[in-house]
């Protein structure tokens, strides 16, 4: 009985430094839930969610975003202004450094820059009036304009996709339409390839060489970044029933985006706290591809729109309760100093659509079949996918509504062969309200060919007036070039703007300290 009982405890003994072990373990892990899988590394290569959260975590920003809107110096330590405003010189903090050990240089800024630019609306208007950049040492660079230009802090603090973010020169100098595979940056966190599961799972280890910028509280994405995590671990789950699940379990720490009509009973669960971390709301788009028939025609764009429910889209996604979305919307975000009414009668009219299908075929539309692209593994998008596939039906259009994961439409949505040599007609997506909160950010108002945004549209007398508003003196000058900006996009119809809706984030009670505005993973710790 002795040995036994001798035995018995020492086998406790022995366990308990395990189970001690592994609840240490366990708490210093945070398992979270994204909206979709991660299928594009590079930061500038997609304007997905996802890779510009990864985005985020991986690398670090010159400036940072306040919940103000305002840019905030982060990897800059200050910046001086000369010659009346076309020559700005930064000067990098001390002790910055990529996660290979090398120390962040001024020239990896200027390629960093250079290669953002080459695919953002906001860098391609900086670089049409950059004279020249260049780092005269290690811990600074310089920007010389040929005229001034009061958006540069807002390029160079440019979150909304693709965020600009430094790496390493070597990755900067590379082709900007040809994606970099690796990810190695300057931020809080290192990404794990090697644990990386495609379709299942994305780790991230804690950056021990990280220097948080001293002073300051953390607000969006200014102030220090302190990480209080070792690693972070991306589970993907398209399932949403498998996501409350894992989450109420504890096996999840925290859901990205849960659908609405799931909210109740997650928030009957008293482990459980949702909170809505975006107070500008998701702006609903239906991108058009205006390369090729029928929608490369501004009269059939424009049916559609005059076609549409914003109610129907929205109710679709955000359910019945109208506190959680609006319709009536226009361009920009309800309540932001952009927005305005102009226009909005080819939005909010009543429909006849017998006379719709009459208008479409006057507008052009011979019958092409239409390419209707849908993410199957995103609720949201799911559900604006199906009310747009039944949009184009009700007109007469004949639809191939192609159903895939989001991973594998974003992949397609580059290409620009025709729909029958494998490209597309149409697709939906949302968009966080602060990246599209005026013209310089919002990717899908873009209408100078070639280099707009997926969809390519091609609209003169649109991008004239978005030139005119990055050159606007002051706020009331760009109210008054936004409200003509609206008026032209909703006469040519570069995107479908189909209304705007809130959500909620949920995470485990015990996990305090998640910042607003941003998917952000600094700050963040278990209580």
């Amino acid at each position: 009985m002795r040995r036994r009982s001798f035995l018995t405890g020492a086998l406790a003994a022995a366990a308990l430094p395990r189970a001690a072990f592994a609840q240490t373990a366990r708490a210093s892990v945070l398992k979270y839930v994204p909206q979709a899988d991660l299928t594009v590394l590079d930061p500038i290569g997609t304007t997905a969610y996802v890779t510009r959260h990864h985005a985020l975590m991986v690398y670090d920003q010159l400036y940072g975003l306040d919940s103000q809107l305002r840019p905030q110096p982060q990897m800059v330590e200050g910046h001086t202004v000369e010659e009346d405003g076309k020559r700005w010189t930064f000067k990098l903090r001390d002790g910055l450094k990529f996660h290979d050990g090398e120390p962040v240089r001024g020239r990896d800024c200027v390629a960093s820059i250079k290669r953002w630019a080459a695919r953002d609306a906001l860098g391609q208007a900086l670089m049409a009036r950059v004279a020249d950049m260049s780092a005269p040492d290690d811990r600074s660079f310089v920007i010389r304009l040929t005229k001034p230009f009061g958006a540069l802090l807002d390029a160079l603090a440019k979150v909304g996709p693709p965020a600009l973010v430094v790496m390493p020169e070597r990755f900067a100098n590379t082709d900007p339409f040809k994606p970099i595979t690796e990810a190695i940056g300057s931020g809080p966190f290192k990404w794990v390839p090697g644990e990386r599961l495609v379709g299942a799972r994305a780790v991230y280890e804690k950056f021990d060489g990280y220097r948080p910028r001293e002073g300051g509280t953390p607000d969006w994405l200014s102030g220090p970044k302190i990480v209080n995590f070792d690693r972070v671990e991306w589970l993907v789950m398209p399932d949403p029933a498998t996501a409350s699940g894992a989450l109420q379990s504890g096996e999840a720490d925290w859901w990205e985006n849960p659908p609405n009509d799931l909210l109740p009973p997650l928030e009957r669960n008293r482990n459980i706290v949702s909170e809505q971390l975006n107070p500008l709301g998701i702006m609903g788009t239906g991108i058009f591809n205006c390369l090729h028939p029928p929608f490369d025609k501004p009269a059939v764009r424009r049916v559609v729109l005059e076609a549409m429910s914003q109610a129907d889209f929205m109710t679709s996604v955000a359910g019945t309760d109208t506190s959680m979305w609006r319709e009536g919307v226009g361009i920009f975000p309800p309540g932001t100093p952009m927005a305005s009414d102009v226009g909005l009668d080819a939005i909010t009219s009543k429909r006849d659509m017998p006379a719709l299908r009459e208008k479409l075929k006057q507008a052009g539309y011979q019958g092409e079949k239409v390419v209707l692209m849908s993410a199957s593994d995103q609720s949201s998008l799911a559900a604006i996918g199906e009310v747009g596939h039944d949009l184009l039906r009700q007109l007469g259009m004949n639809v191939e509504f192609v159903v895939s994961d989001w991973g594998t439409l974003v992949q397609r949505r580059g290409k620009k062969e025709p729909p029958s040599q494998g490209g597309w007609n149409m697709f939906h997506t949302t968009w966080l309200g602060l990246d599209v909160v005026n013209p310089a950010v919002m990717q899908p108002l873009r209408a100078n060919g070639a280099k707009a945004w997926f969809g390519w549209p091609d609209i003169p007398d649109l991008q004239r007036l978005i030139d005119a508003w990055l050159d606007a003196p002051d706020t009331e000058a760009q109210k008054r070039v936004a409200a003509d900006i609206q008026k032209v996009a909703l006469e040519q119809v570069p995107f479908l703007p189909t209304g705007q809706y809130f959500s909620k984030s949920v995470y485990r009670r015990n996990v305090t300290g998640i910042l607003k505005g941003q998917i952000v993973f600094w700050n963040a710790r278990r209580a």
